[in-house]
């Protein structure tokens, strides 16, 4: 599966999308540039695959879930070329970039894990003292439970992790549900002193820019996780 490609990819497109990258220095400014591409763009779940189906290798640069429009971003924004970013959303998407359904990342906890271990990401150093959350995770139909325990900064102190934040990290939502870890996903835009989030939204149906305060008052949680994409040199 080392050379697995994506169903219905355009390479030409890819490569055409990154080029306009090549003079953004750092990685935030290639995820804002990247991320604000494809405001507007509908909401669909594209991957395919199940216990009882065989995993598909997808890509799509039109539709998008809250995954994959974080995954897409983030392969972009760490590649030069297609050859580029299909390697790197595979090993984004897949633990040991493996292309078999039981390897998908389909827990966020485990895909933030299997992402800082590979060098994608790297957790923040707060500062706030954060909550320990223990769960039982069994929503997704054909793996068997998995026990997993991690850390988040409870909603109530989200708004002093506000100076620390930089355009390009990215922001879990932790469930409140007992067998569910993460809820939703998206990517931190800093507008000043005004914090937005873009992503890719089933309720409004496709990819949108909302103030993060708006999501955070309209959504139950038990705290958040960030992450911030590490420097990937270019060539």
């Amino acid at each position: 599966m080392k050379h697995a490609r994506p169903r219905s990819l355009s390479r030409r497109r890819v490569e055409q999308l990154v080029s306009k990258t090549r003079s953004n220095g750092s990685a935030g400014s290639r995820i804002d540039f990247l991320s604000r591409h494809f405001l507007g763009r509908s909401y669909k779940v594209t991957l395919i695959g199940s216990a009882g189906a065989p995993e598909v290798f997808t890509a799509s640069l039109d539709e998008f879930d809250c995954v994959t429009y974080v995954e897409t971003v983030l392969a972009l924004s760490r590649s030069s070329g297609a050859g580029e970013f299909i390697d790197s959303l595979r090993k984004i998407r897949y633990e040991q970039g493996r292309v078999e359904w039981k390897r998908r990342n389909h827990y966020m906890t485990g895909w933030i894990r299997n992402n800082t271990r590979m060098g994608a990401v790297r957790r923040l150093s707060t500062g706030i003292r954060p909550v320990v959350k223990e769960r039982i995770l069994d929503v997704v139909s054909g793996l068997p439970p998995i026990r997993t325990r991690f850390e988040c900064v409870p909603k109530s102190d989200i708004r002093r992790l506000g100076a620390r934040l930089e355009t390009g990290d990215l922001i879990f939502f932790a469930s409140t549900r007992k067998h569910l870890d993460i809820f939703h996903c998206g990517i931190l835009v800093r507008d000043s002193d005004r914090l937005k989030m873009r992503h890719a939204s089933r309720s409004r149906n496709g990819v949108v820019e909302q103030d993060l305060d708006d999501f955070l008052k309209a959504n139950r949680m038990a705290g958040v996780i960030v992450v911030r994409p590490t420097e990937e040199p270019r060539r």
